[in-house]
């Protein structure tokens, strides 16, 4: 019987020890040049002695001038690769694979960083004083993030990592152009589904003809982005299939995005979807289980799901239900050994305080901000307080964010970028 500790083989032959998988989490811990930082290595460590059988880092940008936040890991050339080859070991001491998710933040960087938001068209967020003005992204601009996603994916390799996974999800850059609200162009990256998806299709198949055989690339898709006319289930079965015949060795299902935050539970979500508020407690906890085991039936590839688990029962659920691995982001965050704990018989079951503001997006930064916190206690060896006030975490983290800020401008003078160093 498959349990959530039997080893995971994966299409391309590597082996995966466990099925639990530490989910990518923002950190915003890169140093002042954009590079990891020491408090990444203990924070990687931690989790990698844990026993998750994968971890995958938070988003790693492919193009300085386009980060998610100012604290964001940045690699696009080999100028400090050796800091990377750092991160690569200590994160995979416990025995578990390390990959990197690599990411284009698209029109989600926020305006105080100083750069230029590129986007399918140009249409704002819906919370657009915060963000950066969004401009429609050339031709030629997108044939240079192809570029950047395959550079960075042959640097992590490397490096030592195990595998890349690109961030197809939550509002960025591939999952702008999958959507019908944000991408209203009208030549052949827009319009049609199959023309939405051609980006991502693209850098999948730039991604993989560039690493070896054994190196893993996967991909983070929505199954929904929970917004009225928004990319859906069907778009994200379309695309599933159509990834069928790429050698795409894992596929993480989630959902929502900046605009309809249902990645931080149902209760941040600005949606009307029945799933997301069903009765059922496995539906609250897992919540985009339905989805995941229609998905895992057609799907040639490993299914991954992420979102809202914390519970054994419920990860012996979403195992039960034919679904390959299991991702934990909140539970691991909280508990980052929590697999040996469960490996050990224990069922600590680790939660964050209910958080129920009546602005849903700012629900949404508070609890990023009270994750964030924990994410720090870890990095820097700090001693756990019992409890934290989540109002105290989201000022915090709001100073630190516009501290960074003027470092990042700062850094961003005089930048040139040289191309990529290892294009074929």
């Amino acid at each position: 019987m498959t349990t959530i500790f039997t080893p995971l083989t994966l299409p391309n032959g590597a082996v995966i020890p466990n099925r639990i998988a530490k989910a990518a989490t923002q950190e915003h811990l890169a140093d002042n040049d954009q590079n990891p930082s020491k408090e990444l290595f203990q924070l990687y460590k931690a989790w990698s002695e844990g026993g998750s059988g994968l971890t995958l880092s938070g988003h790693i940008m492919v193009d300085r001038r386009a980060v998610g936040g100012a604290g964001d890991v940045v690699l696009e050339d080999d100028s400090n690769l050796d800091m990377f080859k750092e991160w690569a070991k200590v994160g995979t001491v416990g025995g578990n694979h390390f990959w990197l998710q690599i990411n284009h933040p698209g029109k989600q960087m926020f305006y105080n960083l100083g750069q230029t938001a590129l986007a399918p068209s140009a249409i704002p967020l819906s919370n657009a004083g915060m963000f950066a003005v969004a401009h429609e992204i050339t031709e030629a601009q997108i044939l240079e993030v192809i570029e950047r996603f395959k550079t960075t994916s042959q640097l992590a390799e490397k490096a030592g990592f195990q595998g890349v996974q690109i961030h197809a999800a939550h509002g960025y850059l591939l999952s702008q152009f999958l959507s019908p609200l944000s991408n209203k162009r009208e030549d052949k990256w827009g319009g049609s589904l199959e023309n939405r998806a051609r980006l991502l299709f693209e850098v999948i198949k730039s991604v993989r003809s560039a690493v070896s055989p054994g190196f893993c690339v996967a991909v983070k898709i929505n199954s929904a982005d929970f917004q009225r006319g928004g990319f859906d289930n069907d778009d994200a079965q379309w695309v599933i299939e159509q990834m069928n015949t790429m050698s795409i060795d894992l596929v993480e299902l989630s959902g929502g995005n900046l605009e309809s935050p249902v990645i931080m539970g149902p209760d941040a979500a600005m949606s009307n979807d029945k799933e997301s508020k069903a009765a059922s407690t496995i539906a609250r906890e897992a919540y985009f289980l339905t989805f995941a085991e229609e998905i895992s039936k057609i799907a040639t590839m490993p299914i991954m799901l992420t979102g809202g688990i914390t519970r054994r029962a419920v990860m012996d659920k979403v195992i039960e239900s034919g679904v390959a691995m299991i991702g934990m982001a909140t539970a691991l965050i909280l508990k980052p050994d929590l697999p040996n704990e469960l490996k050990n018989n224990l069922d600590p079951n680790p939660k964050m305080p209910s958080i129920n503001w009546r602005q849903k997006s700012l629900t949404a930064l508070v609890k990023i901000s009270y994750l964030n916190h924990y994410i720090r206690v870890t990095a820097e060896n700090q001693e756990k307080r019992s409890s934290v006030w989540p109002s105290w975490t989201l000022a915090k983290q709001l100073w630190g964010m516009n501290s960074r800020a003027k470092i990042y401008r700062k850094h961003m003078e005089g930048y040139t970028y040289k191309g990529p160093v290892l294009a074929q």
